[in-house]
């Protein structure tokens, strides 16, 4: 029979909680009493059910013995029989629940989202594909009801895009797209082609979880920030004011730029927006370094700089790398229809997770060869 990991840290952090929760100064800070309010709620229904569980296999194991005590009665034989199915049915049940509860919830998961689409290898093909890629995720985003913003764009000569920064914001926006981050490569004809060849062309991906203020505290003298005319399309008003804001950040070297609003004030605060999101993306890769370290040595790297996924227009194919799993619908998929791909993913992450923490071997995950190019 399946053992769960053993429940006392979690009992003792349920204990925790209930005495934060009674203090008579909890409820001072709004923000913090509904984050601890939600863990204690969420630990309450993991202990019960854990304890649920165990009462449970007791009784699975009191019905199995009497079951084949022969010197019972014949009726209670029967009836001990007979319930065996019922609580194999719910240990197995309260096994799944206590098990993906015990699996630590992302903090970042029901963030808005911050995406960045660059053009990479491929020169226009590439521009071009960076374009498909953000009408996709915007395809996406627009059948489940987000709102998709610009805060930043560079185009090119073609009509793609050099770069795209965009915000989506809307219900457990992160937790869907935090896996598209990486090199996504496409292999077709470019319109510049003329001898029919398939080249093939990348685009990087960066999903960053929107952080607020309270989030990352950013020193006013650590920010060079410094205003410009703002250069391309966009008509008399953009190429003759000062609207334009770039931001570096001193300690980490981090350069944003937003120009695609008229207003300096709209473009500087839609700059601090990225730069605080990319700098809590900094901080949550420093915490995950040791998960990620373990993860790295299973299935591989697991760097952004990694290709990811394969569209291939031959083939009518899209293939995710990390997971192996192909389709055969490429048009759909650029239209917005990715959500097979995203729940494999999450599937996937939820197998290591699960994995890690009932110590048994990590699923094998396909590299980068061993399926389609």
């Amino acid at each position: 029979m399946d053992q769960l990991p053993e429940i006392y840290s979690f009992e003792r952090r349920l204990e925790e909680l209930d005495a934060q929760m009674a203090e008579p100064s909890f409820y001072t800070n709004s923000r913090r009493a509904a984050d601890v309010t939600r863990e204690q709620q969420r630990t309450r229904q993991l202990v019960d059910n854990y304890h649920a569980y165990e009462r449970v296999v007791a009784e699975l194991a009191e019905n199995t013995a009497l079951s084949k005590e022969a010197s019972a009665d014949e009726d209670l034989r029967s009836l001990a029989q007979l319930e065996l199915p019922e609580l194999e049915r719910k240990r197995m049940a309260l096994h799944k629940l206590v098990l993906e509860a015990m699996i630590p919830p992302e903090p970042s998961d029901s963030r808005n989202t911050v995406m960045e689409i660059r053009a990479g290898t491929g020169g226009d093909e590439a521009s071009l594909f960076a374009a498909d890629l953000y009408r996709m995720y915007f395809r996406y985003a627009e059948g489940r009801g987000w709102k998709v913003q610009s805060m930043s764009s560079s185009g090119s000569d073609r009509g793609g895009y050099k770069e795209i920064i965009f915000l989506i914001t809307g219900d457990q926006v992160y937790k869907q797209l935090k896996y598209e981050s990486g090199v996504h490569r496409v292999q077709r004809i470019p319109v510049t082609e003329a001898n029919g060849r398939v080249h093939t062309s990348t685009v990087t991906v960066a999903v960053l979880p929107e952080a607020e203020e309270v989030d990352i505290q950013i020193d006013p003298q650590d920010l060079d920030i410094t205003v410009q005319r703002a250069s391309g399309p966009g008509g008399q008003g953009v190429n003759t004011t000062d609207s334009a804001v770039r931001i570096i950040h001193r300690p980490t070297g981090l350069i944003v730029y937003c120009a695609d609003d008229r207003s300096q004030i709209k473009n500087k605060a839609r700059a601090m927006a990225v730069l605080r999101s990319r700098l809590l993306q900094k901080k949550e890769d420093d915490e995950h370094a040791k998960y990620a370290a373990h993860r790295r040595s299973q299935i591989g790297t697991g760097d952004r700089s990694e290709r990811i996924r394969t569209y291939s227009f031959p083939q009518n194919r899209v293939t995710d790398h990390r997971i192996g799993l192909t389709l055969y619908s490429l048009p759909q998929v650029l239209e917005g229809s990715i959500e097979q791909l995203l729940v494999a993913l999450q599937r996937a992450e939820y197998e290591e997770k699960l994995a890690l923490l009932t110590g048994g071997p990590l699923p094998v995950r396909r590299m980068p060869g061993d399926d389609p190019e």
